[in-house]
Parts: C-alpha cells; structure tokens; sequence
C-alpha cells in the first residue's frame, strides 16, 4: 500500500514538474532527481524572480560572513540564514554527485587539492553547492541543456582532463553514472 502510494505522489509530482517551464533541462544534470528539483522548486519558487543564482546563494543562507573586528581578522564561514531544509537538499544532493558525477568529482578534488588555498571537504561541498544552485538556475532561465564543459570552466579545464586521465573516470551521458573503466560492478543510479 505503501509503494502504491509512493507512486502515485511521484507521478503527481513529476506531471507537475513538467508544467514548470525549464524542468526538463534541469533535470539533464547528472545527480539531479525528480525529488531533488521538486524539492529545490518548492523552496525557492519562481526562478525568473532571481536575476542571477547569487541571489538564490543569499536565500539558503550559504553566502560567506567574515567575524572581524578593529585589527582583528576572524573566520568566514556561511551566514547560515535563511532556508535550511533547502539547505539541507542541497548538501545531500552534492554529496552523491560528488560521488556519481564526474564533473563535480574533478571539483570537488581540485577544491581540496589545489596548492593555494585548499579548502577542507565540507568547505568543498558547500562551494559546490553554490555551484549546483548557479546551474540550476542557469538552466532553468534560460532553457538550456546541461554540458559538462561548462561546469569546469577554462580556468579548471586542464587540471579537470588531468583529473580524469589520472582515476579513469568515464562517464555514461545516458546514465550519467560515472565509473572506472577497470571496475567490475555494476553502476548504480544515484536517485530513485
């Protein structure tokens, strides 16, 4: 009974979804679920009321304060105001695409393994974040596909083709699960 009705709310949600101008390009990242965009959706609502992702960056509370006073100079970290279960969403979103999606894996190492100012995991995590939340909001405005090469940037691009020579990584556009060429068992998808 239960499994039933799991159904029919997600075939609801998705005939909703589908209604929503730009879902269908956002649901082309690779990671990104019909439970993850709706649940994104529901928090943050029209996203033609944003005039770029920064503003959504503000809404969830991940945008950096700084604790300085007079000659002091304290610690940024993020202002923690706004929508946490949205926050919430977010951050378990980016830790299975940091596991699955090849592109915000390369990220994710280069963030904590670069050789100025690394940054610790979860640090790592919440930049990816705003990542997340800038594409999908790209992609929902404009209607666009996601592609891969535009994540990277031409900053990152070379060390993201060393990055993926050195694990192996190979990425199947169907599935957008990634995997070493090597491995034996079978790829799992990251959402239901």
């Amino acid at each position: 009974m239960f499994a039933r009705q799991l159904e029919e709310i997600l075939a609801e949600v998705e005939r909703l979804l589908s209604q929503i101008p730009g879902t269908k390009e956002m649901l082309t990242v690779p990671g990104v679920a019909v439970v993850t965009l709706a649940g994104f959706l529901a928090e943050v609502g029209d996203l033609r009321g944003y005039e770029h992702g920064q503003q959504i960056i503000r809404l969830v509370g991940l945008n950096l304060k700084e604790n300085s006073s007079g000659k002091k100079k304290g610690k940024s970290s993020i202002t923690k105001r706004g929508r946490a279960r949205l926050r919430a969403l977010l951050f378990r979103a980016v830790m299975l695409m940091v596991a699955k999606n090849a592109e915000f894996k390369a990220l994710h190492q280069y963030f904590t393994k670069r050789s100025q100012n690394p940054l610790k995991k979860k640090q790592s995590i919440v930049a990816l974040c705003g990542k997340l939340i800038r594409i999908l909001h790209t992609l929902g405005t404009k209607q666009v596909r996601y592609d891969e090469n535009d994540v990277l940037g031409p900053v990152r691009e070379p060390s993201y083709r060393r990055q993926l020579k050195k694990n192996r990584i190979y990425v199947s556009h169907r599935t957008g699960i990634s995997r070493d060429k090597g491995s034996t068992e079978q790829p799992q998808e990251s959402f239901p």
